[in-house]
């Protein structure tokens, strides 16, 4: 099936058959961070433009990541699934002035029909101790979400009784071990969210910090879920952007978010098109 992109913010390049739904008048009030409210009026805006049926859903920046909550939560399955994020961030975190791309994965987390939460390639410093305080710890308590860390120091999480929610490593390759064994027999059915972030910036530039992986890590935990996938979103292109509203001028400001020249820009999202060119076969390879 062909990719749907949510066309905010020019992002996401061309690709045979997609679908494109154009929501520039939205970029201000939803990128970043918005209400409950303003995220439900968009997406009812979207909803009413979804064909039928549709290949992996194209948010364009990483300051979209939140828009994966409604996503996930309109797939339609017989039985619970899991959601698997790639992502250098937890996106766990507290915001108390609605949701933003940061803090969507605790919303996932309350879903009845999801079963299990893992985000994988985490080695931002938010989940080290300095910031254990910012991310909501019920969801990990409960065993509804786990973290899977490279290179991060959270040894904070046994000391709150939360270290069985956490798998440390010390290396992507690791990770991808463990993952790959952990679903080698597994037949649950998978909802899988992928931010570029995760990976290493010689791979592909973001917006954000970025992780350690590399694209054949990514493609090996893609593979690893062959056959089960029900629905999947890719974000984390790169785009450059003003905001009006002052908060958020304040917060991107504060999450160090880079100034690009126009020559460069061109040139990050000449290869991120080409690794999205790369990863959607292989999705579609793995979808049911």
């Amino acid at each position: 099936m062909p990719p749907l992109i949510l066309d905010f913010d020019r992002s996401v390049g061309a690709f045979d058959g997609a679908i494109r739904i154009h929501l520039d008048a939205w970029q201000e009030r939803i990128r970043f961070g918005c209400s409950q409210r303003k995220l439900r009026t968009c997406f009812a805006y979207i909803a009413a433009q979804l064909p039928p049926t549709h290949g992996t859903v194209m948010l364009g920046s990483g300051d979209y990541h939140h828009l994966s909550w409604p996503l996930i939560e309109r797939v339609t399955s017989k039985q619970p699934f899991d959601v698997i994020v790639f992502d250098n961030h937890p996106d766990n975190m507290r915001f108390p002035w609605g949701i933003h791309c940061g803090s969507w994965v605790r919303r996932v987390a309350l879903l009845p029909q999801v079963r299990k939460l893992r985000v994988l390639g985490i080695s931002s410093g938010d989940v080290g101790a300095a910031h254990a305080w910012e991310n909501y710890l019920m969801p990990l308590r409960r065993g509804k979400l786990e973290y899977w860390t490279v290179g991060v120091d959270v040894g904070w999480a046994r000391r709150f009784g939360l270290g069985e929610a956490f798998q440390t490593f010390d290396s992507p390759t690791a990770l991808l071990d463990r993952f790959a064994e952990q679903q080698r027999n597994a037949a649950t059915p998978v909802y899988l969210s992928i931010d570029k972030d995760v990976l290493s910036a010689e791979v592909a530039r973001t917006n954000w910090d970025q992780g350690q992986l590399l694209e054949t890590d990514l493609v090996r935990g893609i593979d690893s879920l062959a056959g089960r996938i029900i629905g999947s979103d890719i974000t984390g292109e790169v785009s450059q952007y003003r905001y009006t509203t002052w908060w958020k001028r304040k917060l991107s400001a504060l999450d160090e978010q880079p100034q690009i020249d126009a020559a460069q820009l061109a040139q990050w999202q000449a290869q991120q098109h080409a690794l999205n060119l790369r990863l959607l076969p292989r999705i579609a390879a793995a979808t049911r």
